[in-house]
């Protein structure tokens, strides 16, 4: 008798066990939690730099669209936000990316300045052309945390062999340097070009 009971009692706690087991595999989790995303910078300066690329677009889709008019506006506007840019709070950083950066934006400024002072929509893009190499590399020196942007490349933009690129917010090609109503290639150049590098959030 005490042996069956024995039995029973084993019987018992192995099926327990095996319940327990089975349910602990068998339930899902509950969803994870993403990790929160820690920000490099204040709301208020990310605010600013997309701010000044909204700017900067402005300037770039006034070349797209062949308007010189238009391009030398946004870029006397381009001008008057960057003197506005505040970039202080780079300034806790000990690697000198404050530094990097306010040289980028001191020549971004002179570039745009030179696009207001142009005779021809050809020197004004090429004073754009001087404009995005400045805003390229202070996007990568800042660690933008913005919106995803393109870094892309017209390989004759100046003619054969004479190239520029630009920042753009979207993935399509939209030329600035051989936009609309372009004096050789009138719009059919309007698409040329290749994304060279993506721009995102780290």
């Amino acid at each position: 008798m005490k042996k069956l009971f024995f039995i029973l009692v084993l019987a018992a706690a192995a099926f327990a066990l095996y319940w327990f087991v089975f349910r602990s595999e068998s339930v899902p989790d509950g969803p994870k939690q993403q990790a929160l995303k820690v920000s490099r910078h204040s709301a208020a300066f990310n605010n600013s730099i997309d701010s000044l690329m909204n700017h900067y677009f402005a300037v770039k889709d006034a070349f797209a669209e062949g308007d010189s008019v238009k391009a030398k506006q946004a870029g006397i506007a381009l001008v008057t936000f960057t003197k506005t840019l505040n970039l202080a709070e780079l300034k806790t950083d000990t690697t000198g990316i404050f530094e990097s950066a306010t040289g980028f934006i001191t020549d971004l400024q002179s570039s745009a300045e030179g696009m207001s002072q142009s005779q021809t929509i050809a020197d004004m893009r090429q004073d754009f052309k001087s404009v995005s190499e400045n805003i390229y590399p202070l996007l990568k020196t800042i660690h933008y945390e913005g919106r995803k942007l393109y870094w892309q490349n017209c390989p004759m933009a100046f003619g054969e062999d004479r190239g520029a690129n630009w920042v753009s917010n979207t993935e399509e090609i939209i030329n600035p340097y051989l936009g609309k109503n372009h004096p050789e290639h009138k719009d059919s150049m309007l698409h040329c070009g290749e994304i060279k590098d993506t721009i995102k959030a780290q």
